[in-house]
C-alpha cells in the first residue's frame, strides 16, 4: 500500500461538513443514551445544563475555527496544540480524542445493537429475551461496527452521501416528535415548564459541575469536521469552520428543545424506566403501534452516524500523529484506490470489537497481551485490563454506559480544553484589538477551556474510582506510547 498518495482532497464543502458536525454529535443517539444520566443527575435543571455548556462549547468552536486558520490539518487538536505548546501537549491533546473515541465505540454499539433487536423483535424474528442477551448485543454491535468500518474505509465521498441519507431520515423522524409531543402535551406537561429550569441561581457548584460534564457529552463529535479539513474542497479551512459553525447552531437549538420534548411528556420514573430509550419512551405515549417504533430506528440510524463520524476523527488523528512520526509510521499508510488512511481505519475497528467483547465477557489476559506487538498493542492491554477490572464491577448494561459516558466527557474536557488555552496564547496580540475580535480569539475560548477544567477536576472528586480509572487512567496511558515511540526514535538516530 502506497504511503505517497495523500487524503482525497476537495472531497467536501460546507453542506457535508456541516451533515457531518451534526452527525458527529449524534442528536438522537445522545438524547437517547444521555438523557436519563443527566436527569438523574440535575432533573428539570437538564434544559440549563444543555443551554449553559453549550454556550461553553461555542467557546471551544471558536478556537477551533480559529486555530483552523493556522493550518487544515487532520489531526486537528493535536496539530494545533503541538504548534503551539509543544509535541508532547499536541501528543496528548490527539491522545486524549484517540482514547475517548476507543472508549465511546463501547457505549456506541451497545444502544445501535439494543435497538436493532428490539426492532427485530416487533417484526417476530426475535423474542423479548433476546434483546436483554449480552451473546446477542455483543454480536449485533460487533457486526454494526464492522459495517460502518466498512463504508469508511471505501472512501470519504461513500461516507458522506451515507452520513446525508441518515441524517435527513433522523431529522424528519425526531421533528415530528417534536411536534406531536407540543401538540399532545403542551397543556398537560408532567413537568411543568418554568424559568427555574434554566435560571442560573438554581445551581450550586456541584449540580452545575455535574450537569455540565453530562451535558458535554450531548455535542461532543461536531469537531471531527475540523479532521476532515485535508478534505474539503478548495484546501482552505473554510469548509470546515463553517460546517462547524452551523453545526453548532442546530445542535443547541436541537438539544434544548428535545430536552424540553422528553421532560413535558415523560414523568422521573419513566425517564429512569426508558434508561437507552428515551426516544421511544415519548414516541410510545404519542403514536400507536408500530409507527412508535420509528424513534427506534432514528436511533438506530443516529447511532450508527456518530459510529462513523468517530471513525473518521481516530482515523485521521491516528494518521496524522503516524504521519508525523509521533507514533509508529504504519498508521499512516493510505490505501491507493480510496484515499483513506486504512490502517488506522482498522486500528479503531479492532479496538472497538476487542473492547466491546472485553466489557462483555471478561476474555483472559493472555488472550489480550498475545495482541500486543507494538507501542499502541501494548496499550490496547492496558486498556482491556482496566475495562476487564471495571467489568467484573459493572454487572449491567446501564452501568456500562453510565460510567463510559462520564469517563469520555472528562476526556472531552480535557483535549478540548487544550485547544481553547491554544487559541487564546496564539492570538494573545489581538488582546488591544477590538472587542469582538478579542472575544472571539481570546476571552471566550480561554473562559471555556477554564470551565472545563474547573467541571473535570470538580467531577473527579465525586466519580467513583473506577470511572476515574477509565477516565483518567486512559489519558494517563499515552506515557507508554510516547516513550517507547520516543525511544525507537533515538535508537534510529544513533
Amino acid at each position: 500500500m502506497s504511503q505517497e498518495k495523500g487524503l482525497a482532497g476537495g472531497s467536501l464543502g460546507t453542506l457535508e461538513s456541516a451533515v457531518m458536525g451534526v452527525a458527529g454529535s449524534a442528536p438522537a443517539f445522545s438524547v437517547a443514551v444521555t438523557t436519563a444520566v443527566i436527569v438523574a443527575s440535575v432533573g428539570v435543571l437538564s434544559v440549563g445544563s444543555v443551554l449553559y455548556c453549550g454556550l461553553i462549547m461555542f467557546g471551544i468552536l471558536f478556537a477551533f475555527m480559529n486555530l483552523n486558520k493556522m493550518t487544515s490539518h487532520a489531526g486537528a487538536t493535536y496539530a494545533w496544540v503541538g504548534a503551539v505548546f509543544g509535541p508532547r501537549w499536541g501528543f496528548f491533546a490527539g491522545w486524549g480524542l484517540l482514547v475517548a473515541s476507543v472508549i465511546f465505540m463501547v457505549s456506541a454499539t451497545i444502544p445501535a445493537a439494543t435497538s436493532t433487536l428490539k426492532i427485530l423483535s416487533v417484526m417476530g424474528w426475535v423474542d423479548e429475551a433476546t434483546i436483554e442477551s449480552t451473546t446477542w448485543v455483543t454480536c449485533v454491535s460487533a457486526i454494526w461496527l464492522t459495517l460502518v468500518t466498512i463504508i469508511v474505509s471505501k472512501g470519504i465521498k461513500h461516507a458522506s452521501y451515507a452520513q446525508l441519507i441518515l441524517t435527513v431520515i433522523e431529522s424528519i423522524i425526531v421533528l415530528a416528535l417534536i411536534i406531536g409531543a407540543f401538540v399532545e402535551y403542551g397543556s398537560k406537561p408532567a413537568h411543568p415548564p418554568s424559568f427555574a429550569w434554566v435560571s442560573p441561581f438554581s445551581f450550586s457548584a456541584e449540580t452545575f459541575a455535574t450537569g455540565a460534564l453530562t451535558a458535554i457529552f450531548f455535542y461532543w463529535g461536531w469537531d471531527v469536521t475540523m479532521n476532515l479539513g485535508e478534505e474539503t474542497k478548495g484546501g482552505t479551512p473554510a469548509p470546515s469552520s463553517k460546517g462547524a459553525f452551523w453545526s453548532m447552531v442546530n445542535l443547541m437549538l436541537f438539544y434544548i428543545i428535545i430536552v424540553i420534548v422528553v421532560l413535558i411528556v415523560l414523568t422521573d420514573e419513566e425517564i429512569a424506566q426508558a434508561n437507552t430509550n428515551v426516544l421511544y419512551a415519548v414516541a410510545e405515549k404519542l403514536f400507536p403501534h408500530p409507527w412508535s417504533y420509528l424513534a427506534v430506528l432514528s436511533t438506530v440510524l443516529s447511532t450508527i452516524g456518530t459510529i462513523e463520524t468517530q471513525i473518521l476523527q481516530f482515523s485521521r488523528t491516528l494518521f496524522a500523529m503516524s504521519r508525523d512520526r509521533v507514533l509508529n509510521p504504519r498508521y499512516s499508510k493510505i490505501h491507493p484506490e480510496w484515499q483513506t488512511p486504512w490502517v488506522a481505519t482498522l486500528t479503531i475497528w479492532f479496538l472497538g470489537v476487542m473492547l466491546l467483547f472485553a466489557s462483555s465477557y471478561l476474555p483472559s489476559v493472555k488472550d489480550i497481551l498475545d495482541k500486543s506487538i507494538s507501542a499502541i498493542g501494548l496499550t490496547i492491554w492496558f486498556l482491556g485490563v482496566m475495562l476487564l477490572f471495571a467489568s467484573s464491577y459493572l454487572p449491567s448494561v446501564k452501568d456500562i454506559l453510565d460510567k463510559s459516558i462520564s469517563a469520555i466527557g472528562f476526556q472531552i474536557c480535557f483535549y478540548m480544553s487544550l485547544a481553547g488555552f491554544a487559541c487564546a496564547w496564539y492570538y494573545r496580540a489581538m488582546l488591544t484589538g477590538s472587542f469582538l475580535t478579542a472575544l472571539t480569539h481570546i476571552w471566550w475560548p480561554l473562559f471555556s477551556a477554564m470551565f472545563m477544567v474547573f467541571i473535570a477536576i470538580l467531577s473527579a472528586f465525586s466519580f467513583d474510582p473506577l470511572t476515574n480509572l477509565i477516565g483518567i487512567g486512559g489519558l494517563l496511558l499515552g506515557f507508554i506510547p510516547m516513550l517507547l515511540n520516543q525511544r525507537s526514535a533515538n535508537k534510529l538516530q544513533s
